[in-house]
């Protein structure tokens, strides 16, 4: 099962392909794709679903695991981050790829066993669990393939009980 996780962002989003072959994980690629803060959001927008389109294209994940977007004190970043996550949801979409959401929290303890771990320690945690020879960077690949580990380790917990992983509706 190839999964692409993706961290969303209207300025920089992380994207990262975790491939889980008879419980082998192996990193396939991880990336971001970036635009302008100087741009209007209807273009940084189109630019985060072509750019997210063309990973999709090129390797063809069997699922999309998308983080949602993290609501503390600030709720109009929330709503941005949320704007992203919808284009990421309907790159998917469109290619009828099951799309499964998950908080920053849920991935935090799926990779680490600890639901506040720091940005630092989730990337040392990724490396480690990818078996990489370096720090994936920049933090939000990083995140990205955090994402990813989150829906494997989720796949094999719902294996294990009998039941399926819940998916987002489209």
């Amino acid at each position: 099962m190839l999964v692409l996780g993706i961290d969303p962002g209207t300025i920089i989003a992380g994207y990262g392909l975790v491939d889980n072959a008879d419980g082998n994980l192996k990193m396939v690629a991880y990336g971001v794709v970036k635009s302008s803060q100087k741009l209007p959001t209807a273009e940084r927008l189109s630019k985060l679903y072509y750019g997210l389109k063309e990973v999709v294209d090129r390797y063809d994940p069997d699922v999309v695991a998308v983080e949602q977007p993290f609501v503390s004190n600030n709720v109009s970043t929330a709503f941005i981050i949320g704007r992203a996550q919808a284009v990421a949801i309907l790159v998917a979409a469109n290619r009828d790829i099951p799309v499964f959401e998950y908080s920053p929290a849920k991935v935090k303890h799926a990779v680490s066993s600890y639901g506040a771990s720091s940005k630092d320690q989730m990337q040392q945690m990724v490396k480690l669990q990818l078996n990489l020879a370096e720090l994936p960077e920049p933090a939000d690949a990083s995140d990205a393939l955090a994402v990813a580990l989150c829906h494997i380790s989720e796949t094999h917990f719902s294996d294990l009980i009998g039941e399926k992983p819940k998916r987002s509706r489209k």
